[in-house]
């Protein structure tokens, strides 16, 4: 047994399933690596260099990730009652109310600051006290239209993507965390898995030491590793029974826990009350959203100008009247934008919608709860493994040539 360990053949020959184990692992672990990283393209494009498979079809990844996930589990009205609109308004008026002295100084300031020195603080007052009652009715009506029409106003979808093609990082870690479980896997049954063949290999090269023997299970096992970590994770679709043992791909059995992982990131990073708004005021029918705010911000331009009405348009003129009706729905508008700034009310809503779409996505087919993940892998899957089955091609011939020492023939 002694002589055995002692042998050079031995070692040589033990040296073929451990390489083969390493190959896979390695392979594996690039497989992963290439479909995320880097973020941004790495030398002479288009072919001299590489870009993360996900962050290189950003926009497409993203709008799969939507179709698969949020279009399935909630619509954009159920979304926007989940924040719920009476919440929503009387965040904005407690935000509002003790700033309406600075923000009717800070607009009759910058835009009328002769006739507002010169206004008596006895009027002014009378101005302050008409905006303060008027705020939380004007508030409610505002909401409460914008809820109306908000399937209308708000692309949820649209929204979602621009959000995340322009934060790459924020789309890799969503796949990441959501799979970091079966990446893991792949990694590391590519050591597993390559160590089985490389006893197989073992075995035909002990009997059959052909020149091209050893880069060819090199290929088979740089291809192998990761396809079958792949099928692994996500089949059988259903569970099957075989006995005691249940069988089905091991994303699936997680749905439960990968639910919670990915609402918790979209509606905490994508989906806040903040964005939302945003994405209401700045979105494709933005115009008609800030519309909608000067329409019911202006007739209390006319109700604080009240009986002095006259008066204040004979100081600005009629052009400068009007003028002061949109300067007040602009800030409105400006005010809207920077009411959700609170982290404790964003969290909360945030929870608020993450319960309602956890439920939902637990409720998924396995057929489609797959969607979430699979789709980067299969984006360029072939790429990953051929390079997966050329590394371990290279990595055979030079066990052929510095560990047995054969030249290529």
């Amino acid at each position: 047994m002694t002589s055995l360990f002692t042998t050079p053949e031995f070692w040589q020959y033990l040296s073929i399933p451990v390489i083969a184990a390493l190959i896979g692992w390695t392979t594996n672990w690039l497989a992963i690596k290439m479909t995320f990283y880097p973020l941004e393209f790495i030398g002479k494009p288009p072919l001299l260099g590489w870009q993360g498979i996900i962050p290189s079809k950003a926009p497409k990844m993203a709008a799969i990730s939507v179709d698969a996930t949020i279009s399935k589990i909630g619509t954009v009205r159920e979304i926007f009652e989940q924040i719920d609109p009476k919440v929503l308004a009387t965040h904005i008026i407690h935000s509002v109310e003790p700033r309406i002295e600075e923000y009717v100084d800070e607009m009759m300031l910058r835009e009328y600051p002769t006739f507002w020195e010169n206004l008596p603080a006895s009027a002014r007052k009378m101005v302050y006290d008409r905006v303060r009652k008027s705020t939380p009715q004007l508030v409610d009506n505002l909401v409460d239209d914008i809820s109306s029409n908000i399937e209308d106003l708000l692309d949820i979808k649209g929204m979602v993507i621009d959000r995340l093609a322009s934060d790459k990082r924020l789309l890799n870690r969503i796949f990441l965390e959501c799979g970091e479980v079966e990446f893991r896997f792949i990694v590391n049954s590519g050591l597993y898995f390559g160590f089985l063949f490389g006893l197989i290999q073992m075995s035909v090269w002990y009997f059959y030491q052909a020149w091209w023997v050893l880069p060819f299970f090199g290929l088979l096992v740089g291809w192998a590793t990761n396809w079958i970590a792949l099928n692994v994770i996500f089949r059988p679709l259903v569970e099957k029974r075989i006995g005691p043992i249940r069988l089905q791909g091991l994303f699936l059995k997680r749905q439960p826990a990968v639910a919670e992982s990915f609402c918790h990131i979209v509606t905490h990073e994508i989906l806040t009350v903040g964005n939302i708004i945003n994405a209401i005021l700045n979105g494709p029918k933005g115009n008609r959203a800030r519309n909608m705010v000067k329409k019911h911000i202006k007739p209390l331009v006319d109700e604080t100008a009240g009986m002095g009405k006259a008066l204040t348009q004979m100081a600005f003129g009629a052009t400068g009247f009007a003028t002061l009706k949109n300067q007040v729905g602009e800030k409105a508008i400006e005010i809207s934008q920077t009411s959700f700034n609170n982290p404790v009310f964003e969290q909360d809503r945030a929870r608020a919608v993450e319960s309602i779409m956890v439920e939902r996505m637990i409720a998924l087919s396995s057929e489609e709860f797959q969607d979430l993940l699979r789709p980067c892998f299969q984006e360029d899957e072939i790429k990953l493994i051929l390079v997966g089955a050329f590394l371990g091609m290279g990595a055979g011939f030079c066990q052929l040539v510095f560990v047995f020492g054969q030249a290529l023939a």
